[in-house]
């Protein structure tokens, strides 16, 4: 995809330093906001895609939003904790774009970087560190608001701060979908500008100069799954959002989405993320 793809826009929405003594335990953690650790003494573990990875004095760790991950933690461990959360509006994540490694090896610069970061942004710490007592609306809202009244010259230090930081682990990413033509990114790009509409999969083919049979292959070829999945994986990710952010209702929340069935958002939503909406927005608002 071309380089102007990946513009980045980020809003800090916590950072501190913690102290842990075999209490940092938490487990089925899938969160709007990307994190990054930074780990200055111990080991612990970090439990992502089938995966157990250590995480290891020195290093920092990028979990993107929306990924199902935990945490063991036996011994002493001591990191800087950071959430950044990505304004999206109507482009692509970056996260769909790029495929990040988990960890990269840090040096005395980042550390620096980190320490400022912290330093010009205080009240910015977890007042909990267990995540349902902050994977919550009220706490998002309150931490993106929290960037309203942050001096100007410390929020434009500290986009700048965590694009440096962002810009470590872009430099090992890779492209999620190597293989997808130039029609396969338009489809992309016309999908998340417009995930807020009914899309026709025979709107996508034209698009594409396509048989709708011949889109619909090629597409799961490219992006190993169906159009109909992938849009209505992103619908979802945007209704848990918008969720997050305002008091929408559950048929308003279908209807802004493009749903004409609420009955059949509601089976979507519990289907893609294992509880209905109600629940869902009850659980937020703990």
């Amino acid at each position: 995809m071309r380089k102007e793809k990946h513009q980045l826009d980020f809003i800090l929405l916590n950072i501190g330093y913690a102290e842990h003594h075999a209490d940092w335990n938490w487990k089925n953690i899938n969160s709007p906001f990307t994190r990054i650790h930074v780990v200055t003494k111990g080991t612990a573990w970090l439990n992502r895609d089938g995966n157990k990875h250590q995480l290891k004095e020195g290093h920092l760790y990028l979990t993107p939003s929306y990924t199902p991950h935990s945490y063991e933690c036996d011994d002493d461990f001591c990191l800087y904790y950071i959430h950044i959360y990505e304004t999206l509006e109507k482009k692509s994540s970056v996260f769909d774009q790029l495929n990040f490694p988990i960890e990269i090896e840090g040096d005395s610069l980042l550390l620096n970087l980190i320490e400022r970061l912290h330093a010009i942004n205080p009240g910015r710490e977890l007042s909990f560190y267990d995540p349902d007592a902050y994977d919550n609306s009220a706490e998002l809202i309150r931490n993106i608001a929290m960037q309203g009244h942050t001096p100007l010259a410390f929020e434009l230090e500290s986009n700048g701060i965590i694009q440096q930081l962002i810009s470590r682990f872009v430099a090992f990413a890779t492209q999620k979908t190597p293989d997808v033509d130039e029609r396969m990114a338009r489809v992309l790009e016309y999908i998340h500008a417009n995930i807020h509409t009914p899309i026709r999969i025979d709107q996508l083919a034209d698009m594409s100069f396509l048989t709708k049979d011949h889109f619909i292959r090629l597409f799961k070829k490219q992006l190993t799954c169906t159009p109909g999945k992938y849009i209505n994986q992103k619908k979802i990710e945007k209704a848990q959002l918008m969720m997050l952010l305002q008091n929408y209702s559950v048929q308003e929340l279908a209807f802004q989405l493009g749903f004409e069935n609420v009955s059949y958002f509601n089976r979507l939503f519990k289907k893609l993320t294992g509880e209905n909406p109600t629940r869902y927005r009850k659980r937020l608002e703990m």
